[in-house]
């Protein structure tokens, strides 16, 4: 996660068969128009809910560019919880207690500010362009 140092993240699990796929859509705008700013957006498949992510990672990757036209980073399937759950995932769980608990399903994100260091976590429900999430994400990138 080196290369993101500086940068403001938006880490998010996702899925292709999820009622809460078409935020693909919300996380590449968000990516779009913050990019240059330097907002980073980090899709973490995961198989782990309703086997919702069965695919590959060309399967998922060519699914997203094709259907959503995403061009943020996607990375390989990971777990998100138990003893598997991918380093990022126990080290974002880990940094408060506003932070800590098990994922409870595809979608939740994590705000991640220039410094290195947790901002907040979005339920999987939380729309990626609501007011909130936009909010912080402008605060976020204004912090030097």
């Amino acid at each position: 996660m080196c290369e993101y140092r500086g940068k403001v993240m938006l880490i998010v699990n996702v899925a292709s068969y999820c009622g809460n796929t078409p935020q693909y859509e919300g996380l590449q705008n968000l990516y779009k128009k913050y990019g240059p700013q330097g907002l980073v957006v980090l899709g973490f498949p995961s198989n782990e809910f309703g086997e919702q992510e069965p695919g590959t990672g060309q399967d998922i990757k060519d699914f997203c560019e094709k259907t959503y036209g995403v061009e943020f980073p996607m990375y390989e399937k990971i777990e998100t919880n138990g003893p598997n759950a991918h380093p990022i995932y126990k080290w974002l769980k880990s940094q408060g207690p506003e932070f800590a608990g098990d994922i409870d399903w595809n979608f939740a994100k994590f705000l991640v500010g220039r410094d290195g260091k947790a901002v907040k976590r979005y339920l999987n429900g939380d729309l990626p362009e609501s007011p909130e999430i936009v909010a912080d994400i402008e605060a976020a990138l204004a912090r030097r």
